[in-house]
């Protein structure tokens, strides 16, 4: 699967990641998809309620909200993203155990070291993990 992000989308991801650190930051992706490819049209920014710097969990009056705003717009929710603020991009055990939907892209932005690292999965049933190509553009 190839993942198509805007440039601004992702620096927004980083800043706003930045900001709120040590905390996981989290939030929902929505747009299209087209065959073998996913187009990201809207980043949204939520709430961690948990406050944690090791997991997080979305608020769901914002989550709603979002499912909300993507229907009315004919998008559909690709996925979900956090950050990990100290560890590298790649899906720990507890993001693999809460990957329930097979079909969305889970992106993790690691803040860990000088620059950021952004990388989309793909989790399936088994909770085989694959990276997916991640397009910044």
């Amino acid at each position: 699967m190839i993942v198509h992000l805007k440039l601004e989308d992702y620096l927004e991801i980083v800043r706003h990641a930045r900001e709120v650190a040590p905390i996981e930051d989290c939030g929902l992706l929505g747009g299209t998809v087209g065959g073998e490819e996913k187009h990201i049209e809207r980043v949204f920014f939520l709430t961690n309620t948990d406050h944690s710097t090791e997991h997080f969990s979305l608020d769901p009056q914002e989550q709603f909200a979002a499912v909300k705003e993507l229907r009315a717009k004919g998008w559909q929710l690709l996925g979900n993203w956090h950050s990990h603020p100290a560890t590298p991009s790649r899906p720990s055990e507890e993001d693999k155990r809460l990957a329930f939907d097979s079909t969305a892209s889970y992106f993790i932005l690691s803040l860990a070291g000088g620059e950021p690292v952004l990388n989309s999965f793909h989790v399936a049933k088994d909770k085989t993990v694959t990276k997916e190509d991640l397009r910044i553009h």
